[in-house]
């Protein structure tokens, strides 16, 4: 069962002194995904963080296209968010979808030296998704750039 966000999350936000972060989004679902990216861009704006946003057509291409970032000739990001948002259908596609950018994420997160934050919604009603984009379980947009930020900190500092 889902809880209604984590409320502590945005205590103690560490200020970053020229951060930046990737978003990388589907287009599928894109009212939702949109919310999402809001969210987040409200944070790192209030923030003073630095950000890009890509968009892919599909969660599955998400990892692919934050792997080639990372490795290309672009300004290097301090840590990549996924955004998506899966949505449960009448065939086995939902799970082989949602199991493919999960695994593809935790993948980047062990070879990466930027964390990749898991900002991929999995549910199985669009109402459930709504919920979590400024509704009765917070707003998950905002919760991966704070997660963003203190996991660039906490990042530089053991990297110190």
């Amino acid at each position: 069962m889902a809880t209604k966000g984590n409320t502590g999350l945005n205590k103690g936000i560490p200020k970053l002194k020229d951060a930046f972060v990737v978003i990388v989004k589907t287009e599928w679902n894109a009212a939702i995904v949109n919310k999402l990216q809001a969210g987040a861009v409200k944070v790192f704006k209030e923030s003073g963080i630095g950000y890009k946003i890509i968009t892919v057509p599909g969660a599955v291409e998400i990892p692919f296209i934050i792997k080639a970032y990372a490795e290309g000739n672009q300004p290097p990001a301090d840590a990549f968010i996924a955004f998506g948002t899966v949505i449960r259908g009448d065939t086995p596609h939902f799970e082989y979808v949602c199991n493919s950018v999960t695994d593809g994420i935790l993948s980047l997160n062990m070879m990466l030296d930027a964390p990749v934050i898991f900002g991929v919604l999995t549910v199985n009603t669009e109402e459930q998704a709504l919920e979590r984009v400024g509704g009765k379980h917070g707003h998950k947009g905002e919760e991966a750039a704070v997660t963003a930020i203190k996991m660039v900190a906490l990042n530089r500092k053991l990297r110190k």
